[in-house]
């Protein structure tokens, strides 16, 4: 069963065509991981899963509510001078849901500093974001996802600078999530990582997308390192 589906999808950046005839779909409860070298096309693809990317053509249907989808773009894309603490990352969690404006309440700040302290970062629940190294960033960051019950989970390149406890912290709530139905897509570079996270693969390269079983994957040379992705205004509600 899936939640989300893709179904003949034609993707064009900048009036070139990046992607074309992209069929398939994301079991819910399990993890994709997407791969393909620079220019393949893998963050367009998420761009336009969240509604950022009118396809040319095709249909993606996603039936996860709205308030339950999350995006987690790579920490490039990050205004760090935003004036904000890691409680306060954690519990904008809540607006996709509640709104906002609505303000916050006990239930909501327990949450939060469960949330906290399954991540490991409690003790830094006043920091700035801005002083955190990117493991810690990156920590709060999936804290906010975990205080929205996001259901749909896009993660671009989450392991990128961060340090190895991070990885193996993130990697655990990552399977936590899909063994509790949600439906992941991560963005990865590394085998280790595949190799823990992968149910499936979706391989992109020139143009075209094959979907592909993780130990074919592995004995392959289908992985390649990537590159940063443009900067982006920062916003910490990039759920669509």
């Amino acid at each position: 069963m899936a939640r989300l589906t893709l179904e003949h999808l034609h993707l064009a950046q900048g009036g070139r065509s990046v992607l074309e005839d992209v069929n398939g779909a994301f079991p819910d409860g399990a993890i994709t991981v997407l791969i393909g070298p620079n220019g393949a096309g893998k963050s367009t693809l998420i761009q336009a899963i969240m509604g950022l990317l009118r396809p040319i053509s095709g249909r993606i249907t996603c039936r996860v509510p709205k308030e339950r989808r999350a995006w987690l773009p790579q920490q490039l894309a990050l205004d760090l001078s935003f004036p904000i603490s890691v409680e306060e990352l954690v519990m904008t969690g809540t607006w996709p849901s509640h709104g906002a404006l609505a303000g916050y309440c006990g239930p909501h700040y327990r949450k939060a500093r469960e949330v906290m302290k399954r991540l490991g970062i409690s003790h830094l629940a006043h920091r700035a974001l801005g002083e955190l190294s990117g493991g810690q960033r990156q920590r709060a960051l999936i804290g906010r996802t975990l205080m929205q019950e996001a259901e749909l989970l896009l993660l671009d390149e989450p392991f990128a600078n961060v340090d190895q406890e991070t990885v193996e912290v993130l990697t655990q709530v990552l399977r936590d999530m899909a063994r509790e139905g949600a439906t992941l897509l991560v963005v990865v570079h590394d085998r280790e990582q595949l190799a823990k996270l992968a149910d499936q693969v979706l391989a992109l390269s020139h143009g075209r997308a094959r979907w592909l079983d993780p130990q074919t994957t592995l004995s392959s040379r289908a992985l390649d390192q990537g590159q940063p992705a443009p900067t982006m205004p920062f916003a910490f509600a990039d759920s669509f």
